[in-house]
């Protein structure tokens, strides 16, 4: 109960200088707080395979055999890149 007066004392100046009606101001400052906690339950993403590691891995390794000096890719340089890491990953 007293933390509920405690809020109202805090709103109430909050409402009268932005000239908003303390109930508007009450369910902003709610609906604030119930999305920050929901941002910080937010899932998780997947947990990347072993493969996927190693892949990116010999990715980065190969790709530059297959650039131009500017960063460009050769022709079907990408292509060819994808595969031989794919090859190098199997290892």
């Amino acid at each position: 109960m007293r933390l509920r007066a405690l809020a109202d004392a805090l709103l109430v100046p909050v409402a009268t200088l932005t000239g908003l009606e303390p109930e508007i101001v009450q369910g902003f400052v709610e609906g604030t707080t119930t999305g920050a906690v929901a941002a910080g339950k937010a899932p998780k993403g997947r947990k990347r395979s072993a493969y996927a590691r190693k892949y990116k891995a010999a990715f980065k390794r190969v790709s530059k055999n297959f650039k131009k000096k500017n960063g460009e890719w050769k022709k079907d340089g990408f292509k060819r890149a994808v595969k031989a890491a794919h090859k190098e990953a199997k290892k």
